[in-house]
């Protein structure tokens, strides 16, 4: 992608969608690192409908500590790796109870420390919950900034570190989200939507997906 089309390449995303945020339900900072961390191949209908049920009963380190792997699990089986996630889970918040009071730390050193917590999760936590402008990349991400050239590597962190050069400095706070949902709704795996894509002009993806 030419340095002249990730202007309006980013102005336009923004118009369709000038707040994006997270399709991952929650209320609170520890809430939110909850459910990015069940969210690994996983979908976020798929964890919401996991955490309506687990959060009325334990939203807190202390009350996941309390409830235990095995309380936690029945929560949370409907979710692919979910004796793993359980696990990480519990130990995460037992760590956030002994060492953090309670509190979802501030800096990606901290939160990277956590059971389960990769630097795509503490991004995540760190842009949704703190409002600091980082590039979570999952899949869809991966995938759009390399398909459209905006942002090509051959690993998330290469993709990463590309968008945040390339990325002008207004739009990094909602990147990642309008990627995201460019990527989940659009900009598809199998076959991209091109036809009604409205970022297509200043795409270099060559073989555009004719209207069906």
């Amino acid at each position: 992608m030419k340095k002249a089309d990730v202007e309006p390449f980013f102005a336009t995303l923004e118009a369709a969608n000038p707040t994006p945020e997270t399709e991952l339900e929650y209320s609170t900072p520890f809430e939110l690192l909850a459910a990015v961390l069940l969210s690994a191949q996983a979908t976020d209908v798929g964890v919401n409908k996991a955490t309506r049920k687990l959060f009325p009963v334990a939203n807190t380190p202390q009350a996941i500590v309390d409830l235990g792997v095995e309380g936690l699990e029945d929560y949370i089986k409907t979710i692919g790796l979910y004796r793993s996630k359980a696990k990480h889970l519990v130990e995460a918040a037992r760590m956030l109870v002994e060492r953090h009071r309670g509190e979802v730390p501030r800096t990606r050193a901290e939160l990277e420390a956590l059971p389960g917590v990769g630097r795509k999760t503490a991004n995540v936590v760190l842009n949704v919950a703190f409002g600091e402008p980082t590039m979570a990349v999952d899949t869809h991400i991966f995938r759009v900034g390399n398909r459209t050239g905006l942002a090509p590597g051959k690993t998330p962190l290469e993709v990463e570190l590309k968008l945040e050069k390339r990325v002008p400095e207004k739009y990094r706070l909602h990147a990642h989200h309008w990627l995201i949902l460019h990527g989940r709704y659009t900009c598809v795996a199998r076959k991209p939507q091109c036809w009604q894509c409205a970022v297509s002009p200043y795409c270099d993806y060559k073989p555009k997906t004719p209207a069906p």
